[in-house]
């Protein structure tokens, strides 16, 4: 996993850097529209308080006072929904630019998951339709060479499976989802601790 992080790490630097530059600008827009909010139920809640002009003074400052608290809070999520939403945003692209990496590190980073994740036994390796029609010349040679070390060995299957890439590792009846997918979903959490982090620490 370590390595795959890494990789990923690399990724996520990069896909950051583009992404801050747009961040505060973001957050400025959202912070607006919530500012908007805010005045807006502030007014809304002064046109209520002369509407009940007979009630007491303290009535209508406890009116107010609720609907400040209220915009204030709906502020507060407008902003971290944005923040979300960027944070989701980066992930996305992070998983998009894996997929679409050129031929030759695709299958690299495939050779150090497999690495990563095999077990010491005999198994097959599956993968999706389309990297099954484009895998490199000698990739099964390279996998087995890769996990030799921990006495297993893998069969590249003609099988397919639905993934949207990375593999699946079958050992009988068990079967090992390390699609690009799952790695990201498995680490979902830290991703956005990244992120989150990066962009707005």
């Amino acid at each position: 996993m370590e390595k795959n992080m890494s990789g990923l790490d690399k990724i996520l630097a990069q896909i950051l850097s583009e992404a801050r530059s747009t961040a505060d600008a973001k957050i400025a827009s959202a912070q607006q529209q919530a500012e908007k909010i805010l005045k807006e139920k502030e007014e809304e809640a002064k046109r209520e308080c002369g509407r009940i002009a007979r009630q007491s003074a303290v009535e209508q400052a406890d009116r107010i006072a609720r609907a400040k608290s209220s915009a204030s809070l709906q502020k507060r999520k407008t902003i971290l929904a944005a923040k979300q939403q960027m944070i989701e945003d980066v992930i996305q692209k992070a998983r998009k630019a894996v997929l679409e990496s050129s031929e030759d590190e695709y299958f690299r980073r495939i050779r150090e998951m497999v690495e990563q994740y095999a077990l010491p036994q005999d198994g097959q390796i599956l993968f999706c339709l389309k990297d099954r029609d484009r895998l490199p010349s000698g990739l099964e040679a390279l996998l087995n060479q890769a996990i030799s070390a921990r006495g297993g060995s893998l069969k590249i299957s003609q099988e397919t499976r639905p993934i949207d890439g990375g593999f699946v590792l079958v050992y009988g009846e068990v079967e090992e989802n390390c699609s690009f997918e799952a790695l990201f979903e498995s680490r979902h959490d830290v991703l956005q601790d990244k992120v989150h982090e990066f962009l707005f620490a």
